[in-house]
């Protein structure tokens, strides 16, 4: 493995080489240097762009050696921390990069990447970014669900958004606006999907009388077992674990 020389630091690295990336890049994970480079670039043009970020990545691998160390002196929003979603509760990687931007992935499990000017503790940061992250995907599920019953079952609301409720997992208002709680995204699927359906069958039935849980019955046939989960946890799904950390670190 290659290493870079800094004053008396060594620092070893991964050197991986693209053919679709536009430009070079390092990314600084716990225990971990990778440097990806173009697919024609030399030795002198990769020692060349390590030369220039060497003070940036010094203090990059520094701070995170530091933030390894002390991982487990607080909850924070760090590489090892467990997020909740859709049911689960999915492992956070946190990454530096010397990009300009913050980014998340998401494959079993979260990946954000931090640009070089983010602060040594960028708790706030992570948890602004995975909050964004978590509404837009709960707006877009939530949009999905509904076509789906639209589609089979003729429902057509004239909106559906994912948002801030208090009280309620969702609303149908009488002019057919639908709104769907945004922190279902914390709750399996299914869960949402229930919530979802159920909204739209008053399209169909105001009430909640024995036709619309006939016709809930037959638009969702397995939600009474939605139903119970979110009766089991509506307490803890307001409360989980980033739910909290957004709330202390960014606020409302």
């Amino acid at each position: 493995m290659p290493t870079l020389q800094i004053g008396r630091t060594e620092i070893p690295y991964e050197l991986r080489r693209s053919a679709t990336a536009a430009e070079r890049r390092i990314t600084v994970t716990p225990g971990r240097v990778e440097v990806l480079a173009l697919t024609d670039d030399d030795e002198q043009a990769v020692a060349g762009f390590l030369d220039r970020k060497r003070q940036w990545l010094f203090n990059t691998v520094r701070e995170m050696e530091r933030t390894t160390a002390n991982r487990h002196a607080v909850p924070r929003l760090i590489t090892g921390s467990k997020i909740p979603y859709r049911g689960r509760r999915m492992p956070l990687t946190v990454r530096r990069t010397d990009a300009e931007r913050t980014a998340i992935q998401y494959s079993n499990g979260f990946v954000v990447e931090l640009p070089g000017w983010a602060p040594a503790r960028a708790d706030e940061l992570v948890a602004s970014e995975l909050k964004l992250w978590l509404r837009q995907r709960a707006r877009r599920d939530v949009r999905e669900m509904a076509a789906v019953y639209e589609f089979r079952f003729g429902l057509v609301p004239a909106s559906i958004r994912a948002t801030d409720l208090t009280g309620c997992w969702g609303a149908c208002g009488r002019g057919g606006h639908i709104a769907i709680n945004w922190l279902l995204i914390f709750a399996p699927r299914k869960v949402m999907n229930y919530a979802v359906a159920h909204e739209l069958a008053h399209l169909r039935h105001r009430s909640h009388g024995p036709d619309f849980w006939r016709f809930v019955s037959t638009i969702c046939p397995d939600w009474e077992t939605s139903a119970r989960w979110l009766d089991r946890h509506q307490a803890s799904l307001s409360d989980e674990f980033l739910q909290t950390a957004l709330q202390r670190c960014v606020g409302e």
